[in-house]
């Protein structure tokens, strides 16, 4: 398979490099495992049901994935009698800051895991390389606890992909942090899109109550 990087010298007009990017990514997108991302779905369904939080973590780009999987699980799905408790540990900026400051930045989510995670939640680590220490940290922490870890990673997965009990991988090169943050947004989309078709379902079966906003 190409690389990025080979695409990126091949292809100097930007109609062809589009192109080939966009062809680059839908190979990718037909290597993910869908029985993994089924089991991912299944554990967010049974978080749900025994109303456990699931958190989500990484940094820099993934650290915004980690904002919007909180965001489309939590909120965009729109259950409300029995909500998906989704967190982001990547959001406050004077937590974050604070423990970096005091403990080390690897302790970052571990700090904040130990003050919110319970018996049963469940922690969803992203990271492309798989190695950032703080995420790492992280997961290892919630193994120990006894929890469930779900990593979304890149490259070779790295430690992540050691240390979690369900890992839904996207295989490239070293560096290619721009295709697997691209397929784990598209992973949070699909996830999104079928929860809310579940909560859809049990709306018209009057077990979830009609959604309406304020205007």
């Amino acid at each position: 398979m190409d690389s990025l990087d080979s695409i990126t010298q091949r292809h100097t007009d930007p109609d062809e490099f589009a192109a080939a990017y966009l062809q680059y990514v839908g190979r990718l997108a037909s290597r993910l495992d869908p029985q993994a991302i089924g089991q991912f779905i299944r554990r967010l369904l049974e978080a749900r049901e025994a109303s456990r939080t699931v958190f989500f973590l990484g940094n820099g780009g993934s650290a915004a994935t980690a904002s919007h999987f909180a965001n489309d699980v939590g909120i965009g799905t729109r259950a409300t009698k029995r909500p998906f408790r989704a967190m982001s540990l990547t959001d406050n900026a004077a937590v974050m800051t604070a423990v970096a400051n005091d403990d080390g930045y690897d302790q970052m989510f571990v700090r904040q895991l130990q003050v919110l995670m319970r018996p049963g939640d469940v922690v969803v680590a992203i990271s492309a390389s798989g190695n950032s220490p703080n995420v790492v940290e992280a997961v290892r922490y919630a193994r120990e606890y006894g929890n469930a870890a779900i990593a979304l990673t890149g490259f070779d997965g790295g430690r992540l992909r050691q240390l979690a009990d369900l890992t839904i991988h996207v295989p490239t090169p070293a560096g290619e942090y721009g295709p697997v943050e691209d397929l784990h947004m598209i992973i949070d989309h699909l996830v999104g899109a079928f929860l809310g078709r579940i909560i859809r379902e049990e709306r018209e079966n009057g077990l979830e109550p009609p959604f309406s906003t304020r205007q």
